[in-house]
């Protein structure tokens, strides 16, 4: 694991899973995991925030099959960081993969794309602001 302005390169720090009906899945996992929820506005409908149950940290999100997210397969993507996402999506091209979004801005928080490896796996790159 490398390390670039302070920020950690190579580390698996968040999961996203992206389904129809992202209510009863965060239902299920809310349930099973013991995990608690937040809802964030999307503007018409709400994604969720799933974090610690015994804490307000924020371990992953489960989101509705809609907008940009509509492509991804039902699987839990984890984001991996990069030191420059636009670097590294076009590397990733380079090697035999597929960009299947982006690379776009994530907030305030930074950067990501989301790719496809040559095995067909699928994968977010992330790169965060300093």
């Amino acid at each position: 694991m490398g390390e670039t302005n302070g920020r950690k390169i190579g580390l698996m720090p968040w999961a996203d899973l992206t389904v129809p009906d992202a209510a009863a899945v965060k239902e299920f996992y809310r349930r099973v995991v013991g995990w608690t929820v937040t809802e964030v506005d999307m503007g018409g409908y709400s994604d969720f925030c799933m974090n610690e149950p015994e804490g307000a940290q924020t371990v992953a999100g489960i989101c509705h099959a809609r907008g940009v997210n509509a492509a991804l397969p039902p699987v839990w993507l984890v984001y991996i960081t990069v030191a420059d996402v636009e670097k590294a999506a076009a590397l990733a091209v380079e090697l035999g993969g597929t960009v299947m979004h982006g690379p776009t801005p994530m907030g305030p928080q930074g950067r990501y794309c989301v790719v496809r490896d040559p095995a067909g796996a699928v994968a977010a790159l992330y790169e965060q602001r300093a």
